[in-house]
């Protein structure tokens, strides 16, 4: 084990940093926070490979939790050291944006992560209580990546949000995974781990566990309030499953049965006789769930409609399948089935369903010249996953979207030509088959459905060598990625996002490297995902978050820089030459520094936070190596703030920076350093200046002991800057002052006001 320090050291000499301190600088580097590092693959410390899921991730974790826990080896002096190293790695890696920084620079990337301070849970907790619902194929583990494609996909969800340590929900938890196994392919139950998933869980209002949850695109959610049993819990799921068995006699079966078969839709009908077994009610109204779409579900009372009974040749209990496009005079066409379980009979019925279009090499061209299409690539094989890809065409048919398929083992050429290998999921946008994008998420259909349903409204193309931007005419985004990466998946949604907001403004592609990676290479991709901006001649690397805000964000940057890159030449001009009144925060930085570049985003985020207020810039110390040493640059991102109103006989003083995370929040805290812009108001302040004066005010209202509060006193300061000179900002020390913030109403903190002057009148807005 050793001590690593939160930023990249250019130059150790101990020599010259007592030099620095002899002349008198008022250099401080960054707050170093000391981590433990290790040398050890995260990946390989884990058991797992590069493209393992986040549930695979916490189920490998778990499972050495069991084993390497020290609570199990209290003999074993390293085995607390042991675990730290493999909590971190699952830290890390259950976190897309950690596990991106990680995939790509390593350890030194993390160098900026809080690291826990050497904190694990017992073994009890990890034995009893980590990962509920991991281990349970009918229960589908939801999380902030993939839960808004899965509620919005159009199919029926039961989500239980819950938390590790909360009792009621382990003891939900038996009853939650039997309530699975029966609505198995009826409603998709979930689950969402709120330990794990906090900021999902707050954006969708839950405040207790468990929550209980009804989702489907269209209607409101609706919580469940009952009690714990699965039969409550059934009646209620059941009641949103809007498929209707249908009674059918003399009067209605022949119209009923021949309109299904007019539009493509079979029939499924239970024959209720005196012997024999039927369907129960339950079932049957299960199995209309289930076939929504492709079979509508019916049953008869043979003891009322014996001569229509007979006239189907049924004498006994039984239940009979009728594909679209069959005949009621062809008794050959019909299937007899013996099974009463609801899952064989289920199916049975979709192994007979007529299968996807095939498009072939004739006519591929032709149907998807001006038509949204989503394709299933096959090579050849047959599986229970093709025959739900039969439900696609009802899904999908709200949103225009027509299924086929084409075998690539008889239409080789076609699939060679899109550099299809493997089976897959493709969505053609209707103008012509070159634009289309492919899938790489879950093979699963909520997924694919969420992935079709925003593809056709996006504007992201999957690029191949022919149509790969490298004419520079327009400017486009490309994402170079390998389907393997996590991480890169759950990039694509936020892509398809960013390109609708972005639309005729840039174009949007993906690039598959290990599919092309000649390509690749030629642009030294040698991470993923790697997202790139080609304008015309320059080309930028984005390095923000994994969100289509982040993204957009970059962008705006890029068309309006409000960072402004400097040389030797600039950096003299703007900041040893600036004006009496300008402010300069300036990051030196070196490109290799892991911890520089995620610093970047921020710095961009908090430099349009400080528009107008400070002027903000970069410099390369990799390109301007000499000039950087000249100004005792020896660490890297170093931040350096040089205030208004300096004396001009002394060019290089600045104000330290420290911040133990640098992110845009802590970068505004330099802004504490700099002369208030708002000022503090006493009671008579407060009633002379802000309720009778003239001007408009903005008030804090604060507690000194109050942490929110401390948190948002640098937001205030930018806020009382931005509104310099049209609106007045003051704060109140409600704990010094409790009567005034008392008769102004306040009851928790901090509490903003804002008091505009209207007149003679002073209206108090919250």
């Amino acid at each position: 084990m050793f001590l690593v320090v939160e930023h990249c050291i250019a130059y150790s000499s101990k020599t010259l940093l007592m030099k620095r301190m002899l002349l008198g600088s008022l250099i401080v580097f960054s707050c170093l926070v000391a981590s433990v590092s290790s040398d050890e693959d995260y990946y390989k410390l884990l058991k797992v490979s590069r493209e393992a899921t986040t549930r695979e991730i916490r189920q490998a974790f778990k499972k050495l939790a069991l084993i390497m826990h020290p609570d199990k080896n209290p003999h074993d002096e390293t085995a607390h050291d042991k675990f730290l190293k493999v909590t971190r790695a699952y830290e890390v890696l259950k976190d897309d944006d950690l596990r991106k920084k990680y995939d790509k620079y390593g350890e030194k990337g993390l160098q900026d992560e809080q690291q826990g301070g050497g904190r694990y849970e017992s073994w009890n907790y990890y034995r009893n209580e980590f990962g509920i619902y991991d281990d349970d194929l009918e229960i589908v583990t939801l999380d902030r990546g993939d839960f808004d494609a899965a509620v919005n996909s159009g199919e029926l969800w039961f989500v239980n949000f819950y938390f590790p340590r909360c009792h009621h929900c382990h003891e939900l938890a038996p009853t939650w995974r039997e309530f699975a196994k029966e609505m198995d392919g009826v409603i998709r139950i979930g689950a969402v781990n709120c330990g794990d998933n906090n900021r999902l869980c707050r954006s969708k209002g839950i405040n207790s566990y468990p929550s209980l949850y009804i989702y489907k695109a269209g209607m409101n959610p609706e919580k469940y309030f009952g009690d714990r049993a699965k039969e409550s819990l059934t009646k209620f799921g059941m009641q949103f499953v809007k498929s209707r068995v249908t009674e059918l006699w003399q009067g209605n079966v022949f119209t009923e049965i021949e309109a299904a078969f007019s539009s493509g839709v079979g029939w499924l009908i239970t024959f209720c006789a005196d012997s024999g077994d039927c369907l129960e009610s339950q079932t049957r109204q299960k199995l209309a769930g289930m076939l929504e779409g492709l079979v509508n579900v019916g049953w008869m009372d043979c003891s009322t409609q014996a001569e229509l009974c007979d006239s189907f040749e049924v004498t006994t209990s039984t239940t009979a399948f009728f594909p679209p496009g069959s005949s009621l005079k062809n008794k050959g066409s019909v299937l007899f089935l013996q099974s009463l379980d609801t899952r064989e009979i289920y199916g049975e019925v979709m192994q007979h369903l007529p299968d996807l279009e095939a498009l072939t090499k004739e006519t591929f061209q032709s149907k998807l010249a001006h038509h949204r299409w989503l394709v299933s690539f096959s090579f050849g094989q047959k599986t229970m996953a093709s025959h739900e890809y039969k439900k696609l065409k009802a899904l999908l048919k709200a949103a225009h979207i027509q299924v086929g398929k084409v075998d690539c083992l008889t239409d080789s050429e076609l699939c060679v030509s899109f550099y299809i290998q493997k089976p897959c999921i493709a969505v053609f946008k209707g103008l012509g088959i070159h634009d289309f994008e492919i899938h790489h998420g879950k093979d699963v259909l909520y997924n694919i459905i969420a992935f079709a349903k925003e593809s056709v409204s996006a504007h992201v193309t999957t690029l191949r060598p022919e149509n790969f931007p490298s004419d520079g005419k327009e400017p486009w985004l490309v994402d170079f990625f390998a389907p393997w990466c996590p991480p890169c998946r759950a990039l694509l949604p936020e892509l398809r996002k960013a390109s609708i907001q972005l639309f005729g403004q840039m174009k949007f592609g993906t690039l598959d490297c290990t599919v092309h990676e000649r390509l690749c290479s030629v642009y030294n991709i040698h991470a993923y995902p790697t997202t790139v901006i080609f304008n015309k001649s320059s080309i930028h690397e984005y390095e923000g978050h994994h969100s289509a805000d982040g993204i957009l964000e970059f962008i705006q940057d890029l068309v309006d820089p409000t960072v402004v890159t400097m040389d030797p030449d600039s950096f003299a001009e703007l900041v040893k030459r600036r004006k009496h009144s300008e402010t300069w925060m300036v990051d030196f930085y070196a490109p290799w520094c892991g911890p520089c570049q995620a610093l970047l985003p921020e710095w961009r985020r908090m430099a349009r936070a400080v528009t107008g207020m400070i002027k903000v810039g970069t410099v390369d110390c990799q390109k301007h190596h000499s000039f950087c040493q000249g100004e005792s640059v020896r660490a890297y991102p170093e931040i350096r703030l040089y205030p208004q109103n300096a004396n001009r006989r002394d060019l290089y003083q600045y104000v330290p920076y420290c911040s133990f995370k640098r992110n845009s929040y802590s970068v505004r805290l330099c802004l504490s350093t700099l002369p208030r812009a708002s000022v503090d108001l006493t009671p008579d302040d407060f009633r002379n200046k802000v309720i009778g004066g003239k001007d408009h005010w903005v008030v804090d209202f604060y507690a000194p002991w109050c942490g929110p509060c401390q948190h948002f006193a640098p937001e205030f300061e930018v806020l009382a800057r931005m509104v310099k000179g049209s609106v007045r900002a003051g704060k109140v020390d409600c704990q010094a002052h409790y009567q005034t913030c008392q008769s102004a109403g306040i009851t928790a903190y901090p509490s903003v006001r804002f008091y505009p002057h209207l007149g003679t009148k002073k209206v108090r807005d919250s």
